[in-house]
């Protein structure tokens, strides 16, 4: 499923039009009403702080020198009050829906607290996947140290320099908000046993009952989950599959976009997420319907 993301966009071919007056070109578009330079969305990366010190700030930041959106996600390093602080424009925030259900109310609270313009509802987590690669690379909170690591890590001072001035160094936005979670230890084991293998439809509702803004549902990929979300009362759906992260031999995204835009492109915005790499990608993805598109590991790089 991540190869096919970014090998199915490659399939799409455009047609070269010739002599029609494009003296007057802009990338200039509207997300969710609101102007953008471009139909880009910095989309929700988890600890994205360790890719470089106080990493959500950075990126949040250019997002908005660029005039595109940025989403902070649930599991990233810079808490939403440290970004709050740190920008002068609204910012969108990516939500996990976990078992405690009072920290899920008390974070879209505070998130309504930092003026976020918009919610981002990541619907396709309930079971976390199975990530070979973090297995491979013993990706854990916290560390396990070995010698390789010590040695991959002295080869880039600058690196560990940048993630050490960063202000936190572990999930900021649970860190100090949940009790019993005061180091990494603890802190990995709590957000461990939290993902809600019972999240249906109805928690949409409760969500709804909270948070009284623009709501975007993130991880559609089948025409029958777009046709629900749409009754839902949601502003859009991302339709994606979490970069090929959660369902291995689940189609790319690309491939269900057009029926998915045919079935509820009406009733909704459609915003696209999966293998995107240039902007021949986003032309591709706006061609089969979507309206804009997100990017994570493109703008992580980049850090």
């Amino acid at each position: 499923t991540l190869r096919a993301n970014s090998e199915d966009l490659q399939q799409i071919k455009f047609r070269q039009r010739i002599l029609v007056d494009v003296s007057k070109r802009s990338l200039a578009t509207t997300i969710l009403g609101e102007p953008a330079a471009m139909p880009l969305i910095l989309a929700p990366v988890g600890l994205l702080g360790m890719q470089h010190g106080d990493g959500e700030i950075y990126a949040c930041r250019a997002a908005q020198a660029a005039g595109i959106p940025f989403t902070q996600s649930t599991m990233s390093i810079c808490s939403i009050e440290d970004i709050a602080a740190s920008v002068d424009k609204p910012f969108w925030f990516q939500l996990y829906v976990m078992k405690d259900r009072g920290f899920i109310k008390s974070l879209i609270e505070r998130a309504i607290a930092a003026k976020c313009s918009a919610l981002v509802l990541t619907v396709d987590l309930q079971v976390i996947g199975q990530r070979h690669q973090d297995i491979k690379n013993g990706m854990t909170v916290p560390p396990e140290w070995s010698l390789s690591k010590l040695i991959d890590f002295a080869t880039k001072p600058a690196w560990v320099s940048g993630v050490l001035q960063g202000k936190r160094r572990t999930f900021g936005n649970i860190a100090g908000h949940v009790k019993g979670t005061e180091d990494l230890t603890k802190l990995s084991e709590w957000t461990a046993s939290q993902f809600d293998t019972s999240l249906s439809w109805k928690d949409i509702d409760w969500i709804r009952s909270i948070w009284p803004g623009k709501l975007i549902l993130k991880g559609i990929l089948d025409v029958e989950d777009a046709e629900l979300a749409a009754k839902t009362g949601a502003q859009a759906i991302v339709v994606s599959n979490h970069g090929g992260r959660q369902l291995d031999g689940a189609p790319s995204s690309i491939e269900v976009l057009p029926e998915i835009v045919d079935e509820v492109g009406s009733q909704l915005e459609i915003m696209f997420d999966g293998g995107i790499r240039t902007g021949m990608d986003i032309m591709r993805a706006l061609a089969l319907g979507a309206k804009s598109c997100m990017i994570g590991r493109a703008y992580a790089y980049g850090l």
